[in-house]
């Protein structure tokens, strides 16, 4: 068995240093025969992304795969490090120690290098305070969001549910971040609801990477953010038709959004602006910063909604009599 396994790292080894070596190549490498490194390459055929690419052209990795630097997840990593344990080492050639010391500090390495990049990262982005919180007592929970999502890493957070105000223990697939409007939120499918939902990450109030890794399967955030303006996501479809004065007109065309809008410009210079969404609330919240430079043509309820609104805020600012 000992045998056996060392020939299939050397298998490995040379396929990575010699790519297109053939089975011949193989055997000779390994004092064995052609047949055997046949068999030896079907069971390699489960661990690592092996190609024939035809008759005559030998072996190679698909891909950019490569067994240095390592990509051990963490129970490969710990599998690994049990080898010397399960293995006889006296009847291994005196230079496994120094090997296997040197395939453990590789993947330490690199498992540092790529935390201390997502800590850097996650430090230059600045994110907001929620106004009710003390500004700087709380972690950045961006680093370990991050971490996770790229290790494909359930988390576990404590969410503050605004709505019923209330705090529950969640466990979290993340899968993408989302800025919108100085703050950020996660995609990611709670395990408490059973569903893929968005959470605010500054209603997290801690986040704790689980030993449970997740698959993200056919999930497709295209698909999931279609006719989403922002993060609100409703069930009926409303098509607004706007149209916007030469003065702005420049600037939506350059606005950055999950929708695809029809843009038509007109002879005075200003624009006309379709879209199809699922949700009017942060649609129209976004509107209202154009003031009188944009104007809703339909739905025609909501030129009415509109009119009402400005009316209730008008009385706010009337002059006393």
């Amino acid at each position: 068995m000992t045998e056996k396994l060392i020939r299939l790292l050397r298998i490995l080894q040379a396929i990575q240093a010699n790519p297109g070596i053939s089975a011949k190549e193989l055997a000779l490498k390994c004092g064995t025969t052609v047949r055997t490194i046949y068999r030896d390459l079907r069971i390699l055929d489960r661990v690592a992304p092996i190609m024939n690419e035809g008759y005559g052209k030998g072996y190679r990795f698909i891909g950019e795969f490569a067994m240095y630097p390592l990509d051990f997840t963490e129970q490969e990593a710990i599998v690994f490090s049990m080898l010397p344990s399960v293995v006889d080492t006296s009847q291994l050639p005196a230079e496994f120690d120094s090997a296997f010391d040197k395939v453990m500090t590789a993947h330490t390495k690199m498992k540092s290098r790529n935390s201390d990049i997502v800590e850097n990262i996650a430090g230059i982005i600045r994110m907001g305070t929620p106004a009710y919180r003390e500004e700087g007592k709380y972690p950045n929970l961006l680093i370990p969001v991050i971490e996770a999502i790229l290790d494909q890493q359930t988390i576990r957070t404590q969410y503050h549910t605004l709505t019923k105000n209330e705090i529950t223990v969640r466990d979290i697939d993340p899968y993408y971040l989302i800025p919108r409007d100085q703050r950020f939120y996660l995609i990611g499918y709670c395990h408490l609801l059973q569903k893929v939902r968005l959470f605010r990450i500054s209603r997290f109030l801690d986040v704790i990477q689980t030993n449970t890794h997740f698959v993200m399967g056919d999930f497709n955030i295209t698909q999931f953010m279609k006719n989403t303006w922002s993060i609100d996501r409703g069930d009926k479809l409303i098509h607004f038709k706007v149209r916007f004065t030469e003065k702005v007109a420049p600037y939506i065309k350059e606005e950055e959004m999950f929708v695809r809008p029809r843009m038509t410009d007109t002879p005075d210079g200003g624009l006309l602006f379709e879209v199809t969404l699922n949700s009017s609330r942060e649609f129209l919240k976004w509107l209202y910063q154009f003031g009188p430079e944009a104007e809703v043509l339909e739905p025609r309820e909501y030129r009415k909604e509109i009119r009402e609104q400005l009316i209730e805020w008008m009385k706010h600012y009337e002059e006393d009599q």
